[in-house]
């Protein structure tokens, strides 16, 4: 069984000590120990080419190309670096007694290092002409290192944000405005056209539609959670209404700046004889219609699940799967293509739908 990581123990590490209190809990949450017993090479299988390898605990002997070797103490300054990047490069290891390693996947920890140093305390200003005529800006700092949901690391190192160019990363902070909300203010109303996207900063918030003259509550979303993109994504009208059940804090993109670093970057088009071969090799067809459409004309093995029940089903779907997400036209299918995208799903748009995505 294998053993988490304690924050205590990443914070003494480079370039880890670098990153926000709040990113090392989250790394700490993505890497675990391995235990190496004395005398045992701790290389000898899996060396340390595209991890960030530390000693924690223990004495290790480092081996060079000279025949001069050093013990290495698992908690000095020393053991500080990563195993890999010591120069001279060793030629080879043994443990002198039981010791503690922690290995990072290098992409990932360069991932969190980019997000994390570009996410820090900024003032919202209006970068776009369509921010600016938005109204007045609070400048009140917001630390993105502190959200939750969104911005967590998982999403950040193994979604598709994780394949989004520091400059998207840098211009997204920037042009997202930051707006005071109260509660029962509504900041969504169902029929109206889409103009902006909302992340919570502090506050909850409740979506509703009209079914049969009644609002019917369809999620309650919290700190960190996104919402207003599938009218954006779709180029539809708003199909719900979002109200704040408390006083709180949003942060606010523009149409314009949502579609060129959020909207086309997640969502991934493939054509309909592109996704029957991903499907031949494993991929999962994902159908969001409705129950009678999905009835009429599944593709086979196709799991239904309607575009409006997306948001109570992450974290259900299989996140080693890829999944071809399709409906009858595309509309509705590329909100929840950018929907599960958003969240850390390899999630392809069937380019067209049904209609036109023939083999």
């Amino acid at each position: 069984m294998s053993t988490p990581v304690a924050a205590e123990a990443l914070r003494r590490l480079d370039p880890i000590a670098s990153l926000s209190a709040a990113s090392v809990r989250e790394l700490s949450r993505l890497c675990y120990i391995e235990h190496v017993d004395r005398n045992h090479d701790p290389f000898r299988l899996h060396g340390p080419r595209q991890q960030a390898v530390y000693l924690i605990k223990g004495e290790l002997r480092l081996v060079y190309a000279d025949d001069s070797s050093e013990i290495l103490v698992g908690g000095t300054e020393a053991a500080a670096a990563a195993l890999g990047k010591r120069e001279p490069a060793f030629t080879g290891a043994k443990a002198i007694t039981d010791i503690d390693l922690v290995r990072i996947d290098e992409d990932m920890l360069d991932i969190m290092l980019t997000w994390d140093q570009l996410a820090g305390p900024r003032s919202a200003k209006p970068a776009t002409p369509a921010a600016a005529a938005a109204g007045p800006v609070d400048v009140d700092a917001t630390d993105w290192r502190t959200m939750s949901g969104l911005f967590a690391a998982e999403n950040l190192t193994r979604g598709t944000f994780s394949g989004l160019p520091a400059a998207h990363i840098d211009a997204l902070f920037g042009r997202f405005r930051r707006v005071r909300v109260r509660r029962d203010q509504v900041i969504i109303r169902e029929g109206d056209d889409g103009d902006s996207y909302y992340v919570i900063e502090s506050g909850r918030c409740t979506v509703t539609r009209r079914v049969g003259g009644a609002n019917v509550e369809l999620a309650d979303l919290k700190t960190g959670d996104a919402f207003g993109e599938e009218a954006l994504v779709s180029s539809a009208r708003r199909n719900a209404s979002v109200t704040m059940k408390t006083d709180g804090v949003l942060l606010q993109l523009a149409k314009e700046d949502f579609i060129e670093l959020l909207r086309e970057p997640l969502i991934r088009r493939i054509s309909r004889a592109e996704a029957e071969r991903k499907a031949a090799d494993g991929a999962v067809w994902l159908d969001v219609r409705f129950a009678a459409e999905y009835t009429l004309d599944k593709l086979p093995g196709a799991i239904k699940i309607p575009h409006t029940a997306i948001r109570n089903l992450f974290g259900s779907l299989d996140r080693g799967k890829e999944y071809i997400v399709y409906c009858q036209t595309g509309r509705r299918s590329s909100a929840a293509a950018f929907l599960l995208s958003q969240h850390g799903y390899k999630t392809w748009l069937l380019d067209g739908g049904l209609r036109n995505g023939t083999a």
